[in-house]
């Protein structure tokens, strides 16, 4: 299991020797049971630092942000900074490392093993607890979680209140890192797409129905992409006031961008919206699942991404984020891919 102590003792190491410029990882958010990302840049504050199953939130997406900043400041420190990330994070930097939008040498990674676990997802808590209650939810033994409420302890089993996409998980292990924290537990599920066999089983016209319903609830916040790792362009083609504007970028050209999808939220720009997307991540999502945390009508996201992420397995035999030296999925090829799909 992985220990508090041992990641905290990590983060003020390489904080002391001046290895990194901060460090992002988890902390406790006041008066509530979740975690908040965190922010470290002195060493006092690693006492901030949590592990527990609510750290439910892929930190690479501040690389991006870091990036942004470095690039805006004339003297910029130039150390890495240092990120805390779980098996299915990890894979998001191989991707960033495979499409050279981020370098090595920028980010210390501090990987830590989700062993046999994995985070909770809140909608099987809700179910289960009252929110209000619960104080704190740790690491339990034997595979197990242990929920603090008012009332006391109580453990339950991981599995019923995990995260679909950990229990799908064959990652549980960061697959890069500078430090590794915990054990290397191998993991190889047959029901990797287990949440998709449902889905598929239904009709055209069923399908069709429920992501019309689903997709007509959309309220254009973007939030889906503002949390996404992966969605890191300056100009989105798919967001109508989304405009990469430079010193000398004029009204006229601001007045005349091409609009590839309105921003108004009905049903046939919603769709456009969130295909494109679904397309744009073919071959680069690694679940994790942040799209549909985050979005405020609970439209089940990940249905679209994880069926890209079946398709370029089984048509392909191709995982986003397992080697960074490998080309892409869009532009590689070879002589006996499967031609089923070309019309």
């Amino acid at each position: 299991m992985v220990k508090l102590d041992d990641i905290k003792k990590e983060c003020k190491s390489i904080l002391e020797e001046g290895k990194v410029k901060y460090i992002v990882g988890y902390k406790r958010n006041n008066n509530y049971y979740m975690s908040i990302p965190a922010f470290i840049e002195k060493i006092e504050e690693t006492d901030q630092l949590i592990w527990d199953p609510t750290c439910v939130y892929n930190l690479v997406r501040f690389l991006r942000d870091e990036k942004l900043r470095k690039e805006r400041q004339k003297t910029p420190d130039t150390r890495p900074i240092g990120v805390i990330v779980k098996g299915c994070d990890s894979r998001a930097i191989n991707v960033l490392l495979q499409e050279k939008f981020i370098k090595r040498e920028n980010v210390y990674i501090i990987g830590v093993a989700c062993e046999k676990s994995g985070v909770i997802e809140k909608k099987k808590l809700r179910k289960k607890f009252n929110e209000k209650n619960i104080k704190q939810i740790e690491f339990g033994k034997d595979n197990n979680f242990i929920i603090t409420t008012e009332k006391g302890k109580t453990t339950i089993s991981a599995e019923e209140i995990l995260a679909e996409r950990c229990i799908e998980c064959n990652n549980n292990t960061p697959v890069i890192y500078d430090v590794l924290l915990g054990e290397k537990v191998e993991r190889s599920l047959s029901e990797h797409f287990r949440s998709l066999e449902k889905f598929e089983s239904i009709s055209t016209e069923e399908k069709w129905n429920f992501w019309k319903k689903e997709l007509d609830k959309c309220i254009r916040c973007y939030a889906c992409r503002s949390v996404c790792p992966m969605c890191y362009c300056d100009e989105c083609i798919a967001d109508s006031i989304s405009l990469a504007v430079k010193p000398d970028t004029t009204a006229e050209e601001k007045a005349q961008k091409i609009r590839w999808v309105e921003k108004s939220p009905v049903s046939s720009e919603n769709f456009s919206y969130h295909l494109i997307r679904a397309l744009h991540l073919a071959g680069r999502c690694i679940d994790c699942g942040e799209c549909e945390r985050v979005c405020p009508v609970d439209i089940p996201l990940r249905y679209l991404n994880k069926k890209m992420e079946k398709e370029a397995s089984e048509q392909f035999g191709y995982t986003a984020g397992l080697d960074p030296e490998k080309p892409a999925l869009v532009s590689d090829f070879k002589d006996d891919d499967p031609q089923d799909f070309i019309i």
